[in-house]
């Protein structure tokens, strides 16, 4: 498996071949040499990149480029041109899958540099052709729009591409802890190429996203709550409209919340049992420790310690640090102090077992909004409902389903494929529901009565999203 820094060269070189190509279209007749080279060299870019991949996916969000799971840095100085010219077509998003051949690209690279010639003609043509209907004759190369909040032609590559991106991010998240455990300070720059891929990520595919930080693998449990932890603190800052830099800083600063634990003993870290009060004030320092190593680490955001430093205080003064006096909280605290304690509560340990979603809500909504801003509580209801997306659960009818999509109105009624008529069977045809639709008093499902654990039942949630 080729590492992440590879892929990004190679991701780079793909695309500055695809705008040579492109270029060479423009100014030449399809013949010419120089056209010929920048298709072989195109061609041979990408064959390296599908002897790692099932597939490449390009897609173009604002002025950047992500390629599969990787962001371009400074794609719009060097191509802004090509994104002009896909975007004028309505082409946001290009799949590439394996087996493309010479021809597919070419006729790619020819109908985008001159959409107005039909195909198999050596100049633009007369009579104007419709692009997008040459490009979906194409068996392995496919074309789309993407929406906010999702891709609007998704495949089993999408949720391959995001599935590889996750564990990517917590093999990286691993690094950056490690070399601020034996170095005292992270790798500022690993960590914030990790973050502009999970932004990129939520940007374009969250469902599929935060379904994902619910499948974790719980032996490493402090770097894939390191991740889940970003994830959701972007996707409600992105829901609260925050974009760009800030967006990336907050989800830096959330990735780094707890790196203070790295001075934490490891014997009180990964203790099975109960902390004792003694062990709990060892453990209490990590605030203090995670703002000292961040405020001495270059490149790192100034908010970044002032989240680590507040992530366990409260709005009513409780939490810790013990004694330290607040008017108000940083919102990206309060952000973070939310999907910190959420994925923590439903994180299947070995002294905790993991809580529903349900009731972890319920645990944060309580005291009447002393704890945690209840405004942004019933926002991140909202965003990732009772039953968030990517979920398995039981209807009232009995039914197996997974959750599809948040009914933000009414979040504990989502809308969910149903895969089988009961817990034991399984469906040919698979079907959705809106449970905010179904008449109380007709047939069919009107509710989900439990999450149910997919690996009792050896289902795979992600694949029905």
């Amino acid at each position: 498996m080729i590492d992440p820094v590879t892929r990004l060269r190679m991701a780079d070189d793909f695309m500055r071949r695809l705008a040579a190509a492109l270029r060479g279209a423009q100014l030449y007749a399809p013949g010419h040499p120089l056209v010929q080279r920048a298709f072989d060299g195109l061609n041979e870019s990408l064959t390296g990149l599908l002897a790692e991949l099932p597939s490449v996916a390009i897609g173009i969000i604002g002025q950047e480029i992500v390629v599969g799971d990787t962001p371009l840095p400074r794609a719009a100085e060097s191509m802004g041109e090509m994104i002009r010219r896909l975007k004028s077509l309505g082409i946001e998003r290009i799949v590439f899958d394996r087996g493309v051949t010479p021809d597919e690209l070419a006729t790619l690279a020819l109908t985008i540099a001159h959409p107005e010639r039909r195909p198999g003609q050596d100049g633009p043509g007369v009579e104007a052709a419709d692009p997008l209907a040459v490009l979906a004759g194409l068996k392995h190369i496919r074309v789309g729009r993407i929406e906010v909040g999702g891709v609007v032609e998704k495949s089993a590559a999408d949720v391959a591409t995001i599935r590889r991106l996750y564990a990517d991010a917590s093999a990286v998240a691993g690094s950056v802890w490690e070399m601020a455990k034996t170095e005292g300070t992270p790798d500022p720059k690993a960590a914030r190429a990790l973050v502009d891929s999970l932004a990129q990520a939520v940007s374009a595919n969250r469902t599929a996203l935060i379904a994902l930080t619910a499948l974790k693998n719980y032996d490493n449990y402090t770097f894939t709550h390191m991740v889940n932890v970003s994830i959701l603190t972007m996707s409600q800052a992105r829901a609260l409209g925050i974009e760009g830099t800030m967006l990336r800083e907050l989800g830096l600063a959330a990735l780094m919340h707890d790196i203070g634990k790295v001075r934490t003993p490891t014997e009180i870290l990964n203790k099975p049992d109960k902390l004792t009060d003694s062990e709990f004030a060892i453990m209490r320092m990590h605030v203090v420790d995670g703002a000292e190593i961040l405020r001495r680490t270059p490149e790192m955001p100034a908010i970044a310690p002032v989240i680590a430093f507040e992530h366990h205080l409260r709005l009513d003064g409780t939490g810790y640090p013990f004694g330290v006096s607040r008017a108000g909280l940083n919102l990206g605290t309060m952000l973070c102090s939310i999907a910190d304690v959420y994925d923590a509560m439903r994180s299947q340990r070995s002294y905790q077992q993991a809580f529903p979603s349900d009731r972890i809500l319920e645990v944060m909504k309580r005291n009447d909004g002393q704890q945690f801003d209840q405004h942004l509580v019933r926002r991140f209801t909202q965003l990732l409902g009772i039953f968030p997306p990517g979920n398995l659960v039981r209807l009232d009818t009995g039914a197996l389903a997974v959750v599809l999509a948040v009914h933000a109105p009414d979040p504990s009624k989502p809308r969910v494929r149903i895969i089988g008529l009961s817990t034991r069977d399984r469906l040919d045809a698979p079907y959705d529901v809106n449970l905010w639709e179904t008449p109380t008093d007709g047939a069919g499902p009107k509710a989900v009565m439990a999450s149910l654990d997919p690996a009792e039942f050896g289902v795979d949630p992600l694949i029905y999203l």
